[in-house]
């Protein structure tokens, strides 16, 4: 008789799940792979590929040899382009040893979460949220503290903080544009959040992955706000601005002592960005505004055209202020979001994401994405009409 093993995982990752996001994908990929058309609106990467000129910069360091170890943080002309941009576009006054290049947003992300929280700690996260925050702040055995944004934007942002808060509340994770509900936070807001991390102490880790797609209102950076700056880990991905999704290129912007917690963890899990990478990121900061403007208000025709088709078939969508995502309720369907979305794929062949996979304030919506092109759109319009008509 074999006698059992005492091989086990570590305690710390029982609580962390795989993404019912990626689930989706896969079972996307089998119906199309059984001869299925399904309209694909739960992904969340541009509808346009990488621009030219930044595959161009990667083939070239390719041919230069950029081939060869790089400094963990990142080359300096990179963190100089960088250090560059904060200060044009958000208001962050850094130094070219206060940025770190990372592996897309997420590992900016990852590393801000182990920072700064201790097993027994909690996170405040405004809820709808990005599926995999609440398993980041699980991983560091920390606890996640679901704080409602419409209740908070309802009767108050420092209110509900504080309602939601506990004495073991070491940090806040900040999103503006949000995913899944595309709601951006207003100055004032922005304003109420960073009082409340400086009365009470508080970390801030700032996702700012969006940061180029606001149609109403303005994107604030809340590491730009007074006395914020030496409390904030603001994590940035090339991966939505540029289309550079499968790149994995990101950053960080943070003040001592986060700075030294964040060289280690990239150090120690990636050594860095790839380096020919890095060349295409410092080209890739070139892009003008004007070029970023085209591209933003392609996504809003897309919002348009498609809140325009959920409310027409009474799935009540308000138009997000940010971000390439429309968040309907769909009750009208089913009021379990899961069954929802498995009713819309199996009946009318749409693939959405179910709005409970973002917390608990998500139950009764799904998450549409609109990154995709006009006539997918409209052919999901279609489907949606035939099937709710």
């Amino acid at each position: 008789m074999t006698k059992p093993s005492g091989i086990r995982l570590a305690k710390r990752l029982d609580e962390v799940g795989f993404s019912d996001i990626v689930q989706i994908r896969n079972k996307v990929m089998e119906m199309r792979a059984e001869g299925l058309q399904v309209h694909a609106l739960h992904g969340g990467e541009p509808y346009f590929e990488t621009p030219e000129a930044i595959k161009y910069a990667a083939v070239k360091a390719l041919v230069e040899n950029y081939t060869h170890y790089a400094p963990s943080s990142g080359v300096l002309p990179l963190r100089k382009a960088l250090v560059e941009k904060l200060a044009a576009k958000n208001g962050i006054n850094a130094t070219t040893d206060e940025v770190i290049a990372t592996v897309g947003g997420s590992q900016g992300l990852y590393a801000g979460f182990q920072s700064v929280l201790d097993p027994g700690d909690d996170a405040l996260i405004f809820s709808p949220y990005w599926t995999p925050i609440a398993d980041l702040v699980t991983g560091t055995q920390a606890r996640p503290l679901s704080v409602p944004t419409s209740t908070a934007r309802r009767n108050g942002i420092r209110k509900t903080l504080e309602q939601f808060s506990t004495p073991k509340t070491r940090a806040i994770y900040y999103n503006t544009p949000q995913n899944p509900s595309g709601l951006v936070f207003t100055r004032a807001e922005a304003e109420e959040v960073a009082s409340f991390a400086r009365e009470r102490d508080l970390i801030v880790i700032a996702d700012e992955a969006y940061e180029d797609l606001v149609y109403e209102g303005e994107h604030v950076s809340i590491a730009s706000l007074p006395g914020m700056a030496e409390r904030t880990i603001t994590c940035f991905t090339f991966s939505k601005t540029y289309a550079m999704t499968g790149w994995r290129a990101g950053y960080a912007v943070a003040k001592e002592p986060f700075m030294t917690a964040l060289k280690k963890i990239v150090l120690y899990s990636t050594n860095g960005v790839n380096t020919f990478v890095q060349q295409a990121m410092i080209h890739a900061l070139k892009t003008t505004e004007v070029e970023i403007a085209a591209y933003r208000e392609d996504y809003r025709k897309r919002r348009d055209l498609l809140v325009g088709v959920l409310n027409e078939v009474g799935l009540k969508c308000d138009p997000p202020a940010g971000a390439f995502y429309a968040f309907p309720n769909v009750e009208k369907i089913h009021k379990n979001s899961r069954t929802a979305a498995q009713i819309l794929l199996e009946k009318a062949y749409i693939a959405t994401i179910p709005g409970s996979v973002f917390g608990a304030q998500g139950e009764g919506h799904l998450r549409f994405g609109y990154a995709i092109t006009i006539k997918e759109i409209e052919d999901c319009g279609e489907a949606l009409r035939k099937f709710l008509g």
